[in-house]
């Protein structure tokens, strides 16, 4: 598959670390076995080699990575406050530069079965192109990951997203700006999120709860809920866990798992990063209970 999108230093009060969600979607899907292609962009710099060495060692494709000699590696400050976490982002970095003419090769040279997308890679018309080259080269199910980041977002933008987006995920917060946003009829998210999937012509949405689980409503109506792990689990900090919750989804559509168990596995998988600093692993040791339950 096709992970299309930004990689990006996160920087902690204390350290700095990769990130960006395609980045962290295809790192996590590796590491359950499938092979995602990242189509992204970093500067000629230190963190770029940082990148491709952590790429290297967790085994992943690094086909899809365009060097940039003009712009930095994107970077995000992350500021931390009681358990939450607030973003501040860069302007003028590589990934909002993306070529098109090489984005359609790698695109034909692999042929995915699903491309992933978020918003924030849209916000320069230069990965905006790119991704619209992407999407018109090839026939596969297309996969939206609603980012919503002040100010790095704008209506028009989503509604293209919306309109060239087969599957939509996002979470309570992000569905009630979007209701609010686009006019979207119904008292509950329930009935705006139908009222999303008509608009759009989507085949579904998915809407994730924190702690109190999530939910997928389809095009006929048909709503599955999960909630949210008994487990307890003591947060370190919850960067990434959406990421995580989007990598098991697809693995499970991939791997035809019900839709009741893809969300109750992808719940459980993403509860279990808050328990650890930053937003991915660092090594494949904490995978293996995940793959050991699920026999992947």
């Amino acid at each position: 598959m096709a992970l299309f999108g930004e990689v990006l230093a996160d920087v902690f009060p204390d350290r700095t670390v990769l990130g960006g969600a395609p980045f962290n979607v295809a790192r996590h899907l590796r590491a359950f076995g499938l092979h995602p292609v990242l189509i992204t962009r970093t500067g000629n710099d230190a963190m770029r080699e940082e990148l491709l060495a952590a790429m290297d060692r967790f085994d992943m494709d690094t086909l899809g990575v365009q060097c940039d000699p003009a712009h930095p590696t994107g970077q995000v400050v992350v500021h931390m406050e009681q358990n939450r976490h607030s973003f501040e982002i860069l302007p003028g970095q590589a990934y909002d530069f993306i070529h098109a003419g090489v984005t359609r090769m790698i695109a034909l040279s692999t042929q995915p079965e699903l491309v992933y997308f978020g918003t924030l890679a849209q916000r320069h018309k230069v990965s905006r192109r790119a991704l619209h080259t992407l999407l018109q080269s090839i026939d596969a199910p297309r996969m939206l990951d609603i980012n919503l980041r002040d100010p790095w977002y704008d209506l028009p933008t989503v509604r293209r997203a919306l309109q060239r987006a087969d599957i939509v995920k996002m979470n309570e917060d992000e569905l009630a700006v979007l209701a609010a946003q686009l006019r979207l009829p119904g008292k509950s998210a329930q009935q705006q999120a139908n009222a999303l999937v008509h608009q759009f012509s989507l085949q579904r949405v998915l809407v994730t709860c924190g702690a109190n689980g999530a939910w997928q409503l389809n095009a006929d109506a048909t709503e599955v809920h999960v909630d949210g792990t008994e487990k307890h689990i003591q947060v370190v900090d919850t960067v990434g866990a959406g990421d995580g919750f989007t990598a098991v989804f697809i693995v499970g559509s991939l791997l035809g798992w019900p839709v009741a168990l893809s969300l109750s596995r992808a719940n459980a998988f993403a509860a279990a990063l808050c328990g650890i600093r930053g937003a991915i692993p660092s090594d494949q040791d904490f995978y293996a209970p995940f793959l050991e339950q699920w026999k992947i």
